[in-house]
């Protein structure tokens, strides 16, 4: 026999209560749409208030029909809690059922004496772009030569309101400082960079802590390191995360 549940259904509900919870959410076209066995926002409410303090940060890295941030919702309502959620969904039906659900949840859904008042909040919906490295551990063609640079800024600490764009007119290459540190991206998808002394004139006009990726070095590391300057080479030191 399955053993049962060291939480009674009366208190943390079941499947057939999880799908009751479901369609009064959501409209289904048919019942054949409807999730076999989803979850009881119940039961991980109780999951919640157990693992979590009011400025908890949930994933579900399965999200299904977007049962954890209706429980996440539901008991910051319930104790003023400052809780937040990261949802996860590979599946198609990502924006018309999970991220739905969610916000008919913050909003409220039903109407007349099945009404069910919102319990507000708010979301980002966003979706994946294309893999920053292709097969072979390249960078990846199709992404988009801003977005290259946004995440190389990011790995380095570079604020994002300091981050400088490509029509930069100091130089192209320049991502902008963290630190006190000059972070260059000497990256071009047709052609490979060096970084030697004419580059490295080009980009430097004046002394200080300095960070140049570029596809090769042709400096020795003595004068690298008398200068300030360090090398990451691209595609390698990119992280991978």
């Amino acid at each position: 026999m399955v053993p049962q549940t060291l939480w009674p259904y009366s208190e943390v509900g079941h499947t057939q209560d999880a799908k009751k919870e479901l369609l009064s959410i959501i409209d289904f076209e048919s019942s054949e749409d409807v999730f076999i066995t989803p979850k009881p926002s119940t039961l991980i409410e109780r999951i919640l208030q157990l693992a979590t303090d009011k400025n908890s940060v949930v994933l579900d890295s399965y999200a299904g029909s977007g049962t954890t941030a209706h429980a996440v919702l539901k008991l910051n309502a319930q104790d003023g809690g400052n809780r937040r959620f990261i949802l996860i969904e590979m599946m198609d039906y990502a924006e018309t059922l999970t991220a739905e659900r969610v916000r008919r949840v913050m909003s409220g859904y039903g109407e007349g004496s099945k009404a069910v008042a919102g319990l507000g909040g708010g979301f980002t919906y966003l979706s994946l772009g294309e893999p920053l490295f292709d097969d072979c551990g390249q960078l990846n063609p199709a992404v988009d030569l801003a977005a290259i640079r946004d995440y190389v800024a990011w790995q380095e600490g570079i604020p994002k309101v300091a981050r400088l764009p490509l029509d930069n007119p100091q130089h192209r290459y320049h991502l902008g400082e963290a630190n006190g540190l000059r972070v260059f991206f000497c990256f071009e998808p047709e052609r490979t960079t060096t970084l030697d002394l004419d580059l490295l004139a080009e980009l430097v006009k004046s002394p200080g802590p300095t960070l140049i990726y570029a596809d090769q070095l042709a400096l020795g590391e003595e004068f690298m390191r008398r200068h300030a300057i360090r090398f990451k080479k691209i595609p390698r030191d990119i992280a991978r995360l």
